[in-house]
């Protein structure tokens, strides 16, 4: 499978910038509204937001607001860049 992203193309990883990828550029999504969409857990969502976070295809913003945190997650323009590239390879195999 030449030409596809390793790090985007694990299943959790890809629902996750697939949803990320719908919303508007810059646009943050709040972490438990990101879980529920692709219905992870918490450490499992952790867990890759790390792995797309160190590829640079993420940005993670934590922050206490009042006295609960908040953790929102944006895709980086490099994120969106690689996510459509996976995208046109998928489809590229699927159509051969």
């Amino acid at each position: 499978m030449n030409g596809l992203d390793e790090v985007i193309h694990q299943s959790t990883r890809l629902r996750m910038m697939t949803a990320l990828h719908a919303l508007k550029k810059d646009e943050w999504i709040e972490f438990v509204r990101l879980k529920s969409l692709i219905n992870a857990s918490d450490g499992n969502l952790g867990a890759h937001l790390e792995t797309l976070a160190r590829a640079g295809y993420v940005e993670i913003d934590k922050q206490i607001v009042g006295k609960k945190p908040l953790t929102r997650i944006r895709t980086t323009t490099a994120g969106r860049a690689a996510y459509r590239h996976h995208v046109a390879q998928l489809r590229s195999l699927l159509d051969m």
